[in-house]
């Protein structure tokens, strides 16, 4: 039996060195060499000041702010989640109901139709995205909130969309978080 034990905890000990200890600072120290802003949480540093990641969605719910897709998760990046509601659960309906009132309620006159991303939450509650379609039918109330001309704010829009990734997957979109510090940034 010691002939085969001695072994097996030689072994376990060995792996648990290499795959616990020196693989991990390996991937780290590389990653922090060689892609130090993505390993360093893709963090978005002004004057020093940490604003948040380009990675996590934050909630807006100031009117002269451009909102992000709603969060199920309630942008708890420790809670990530969805809210799991099916196509055919009645809470879903009520839900996305009462964010459709929300955004009538704060833009009455917008005759543009609603994009689906500003009223249903995504599988991860924590987009940082939201498509141009529902950056252009927030442009009139950010305008107006901040003071700005449409064309400005549109203006804006169009310099922070991104395009497809790598060419081909996805569809183009505006990340909340660096539009909204562009309006600041102009007054």
């Amino acid at each position: 039996m010691k002939q085969q034990l001695r072994p097996a905890i030689t072994l376990l000990a060995l792996l648990t060195i290499i795959t616990g200890v020196i693989y991990p600072l390996t991937v780290t120290g590389l990653a922090q060499v060689l892609f130090p802003h993505q390993a360093s949480g893709s963090l978005i540093v002004i004057d020093g000041k940490a604003y948040g990641s380009e990675l996590i969605g934050q909630q807006f719910d100031d009117p002269k702010y451009f909102w992000g897709r709603p969060s199920a998760a309630g942008y708890n990046a420790a809670a990530s989640s969805g809210s799991n509601y099916g196509p055919m659960n009645p809470t879903l309906e009520e839900v996305v109901q009462a964010r459709i009132d929300a955004l009538h309620a704060v833009d009455p006159n917008n005759p543009l139709p609603i994009p689906v991303d500003l009223v249903t939450a995504s599988a991860s509650g924590l987009d940082p995205h939201i498509s141009v379609a529902s950056a252009l039918y927030q442009v009139r109330r950010v305008a107006s909130a901040r003071g700005l001309s449409e064309a400005v704010v549109t203006s804006l829009v169009e310099k922070y969309t991104e395009g497809r990734q790598f060419g081909i997957f996805g569809e183009p979109r505006v990340n909340v978080l660096l539009l909204n510090l562009a309006l600041d940034e102009i007054q």
